[in-house]
């Protein structure tokens, strides 16, 4: 059986991962209008663009290349961002996933620094590393943003270099032009010790109590 690029549903404590769908424009509308300061070298929709946003997502998703996420606040019921499983690559000559890319990222302001970054993380490599078996997650980001660039850091991925001109950036005035993008990742052997310190950071939260098992599936 050839591997299908197919995200399931994923619940945390603070997060819950559901597949995206039209049912979520109207609180992604919403969140995407949130501090839009901090979309400098990301493309985030406009209030009025979310519905073609998600067409596109969805087309994507059809075409076997991605696995889009609404990242649903469990405290308010509200979806607050996106993020993607997508890029699948397979074993040579072979039907097993070996590494896929999470990516398509966004937040709404509201939900910085609340730890629903950090958890839907948790809940994304979990689910690759223990349930796909991948050797390898991917995650990039134009090399200018440092806030990604920390973030990344931040949750336990190794930066591994610079790939000059190798994404379309996303930065306004530079459409049509490349951008150089910073590249991380997180392998296989060091997931335990990656899923330790995800756990590590949301314990010290305060008041979030950490999830045992990261994936639960339906």
């Amino acid at each position: 059986m050839t591997f299908t690029l197919k995200g399931p549903v994923l619940e945390g404590t603070l997060v819950r991962l559901e597949p995206l769908g039209h049912q979520h424009a109207g609180d992604l509308a919403v969140a995407a209008e949130e501090d839009r300061g901090a979309f400098t070298f990301t493309w985030v929709p406009r209030a009025d663009e979310v519905g073609g946003y998600i067409d596109a997502q969805l087309e994507r998703q059809a075409a076997g290349r991605l696995a889009p996420y609404a990242q649903v606040d469990r405290a308010s019921g509200r979806a607050v961002g996106v993020t993607a499983y997508w890029d699948p690559r397979l074993w040579p000559g072979g039907d097993r996933l070996c590494a896929v890319e999470i990516g398509f990222t966004w937040l709404g302001g509201s939900a910085r620094g609340t730890g629903v970054n950090t958890e839907s993380k948790l809940l994304l490599f979990g689910h690759a590393f223990e349930s796909w078996g991948v050797a390898r997650v991917d995650l990039k980001t134009d090399a200018r943003n440092e806030r990604s660039r920390a973030a990344l850091e931040k949750v336990g991925a190794r930066f591994e270099g610079v790939l000059r001109r190798w994404s379309p950036s996303w930065a306004p005035g530079e459409d049509g032009l490349l951008r150089d993008s910073a590249m991380f990742s997180v392998i296989a052997e060091e997931w335990p010790q990656c899923r330790a310190r995800l756990v590590r950071l949301l314990e010290a939260r305060g008041g979030a109590e950490a999830p045992g098992a990261p994936t639960k599936r339906r």
